[in-house]
């Protein structure tokens, strides 16, 4: 049984004006702005439509890899495409501007994080801010490489 205590009142408030204060930032207006962008975007939906269904393709063609008969054409047709994709002006821009609110993110959980306790492990998917939080913490003795305090 969980007890609504004020602190624990005082925690969520404080945890929803921080989600308010995300929601209403610079970086958040851009990625929906970007988002938006890219929904309304015929080129890019139709890249991102044919990218889909080979994606379907080159997974079934992988299941029996280079033995496939089509595995050449498709392996380098999905590269085709997914670096067409990856060139579009819209969907570079959408890519951008998550990759930034992704990292705002993972940058406020960490600190998050660091505040409870360094051993904290907090996971981001980002390599330079998973280094940051688990220092101390992976249990290894040191080994992988982390300070243990």
């Amino acid at each position: 049984m969980i007890v609504a205590t004020l602190e624990r009142l005082t925690i969520l408030d404080a945890a929803e004006d921080l989600a308010k204060m995300i929601v209403q930032s610079e970086l958040a207006d851009e990625y929906r702005r970007c988002l938006d962008k890219l929904k309304n975007d015929s080129s890019a939906q139709e890249i991102i439509s044919r990218f889909v269904q080979l994606r379907e393709r080159y997974e079934e063609v992988q299941r029996f890899g280079k033995y496939h008969p089509d595995y050449k054409t498709v392996t380098r047709t999905i590269r085709d495409v997914k670096r067409e994709l990856d060139l579009h002006e819209t969907v570079a821009a959408f890519k951008k501007a998550e990759n930034a609110l992704q990292e705002l993110l993972d940058e406020i959980s960490v600190i998050i994080g660091k505040a409870v306790s360094e051993h904290v492990k907090v996971p981001t998917g980002n390599p330079y801010f998973d280094s940051l939080s688990s220092c101390g913490g992976c249990g290894s003795g040191g080994r992988c490489g982390c300070r243990t305090n």
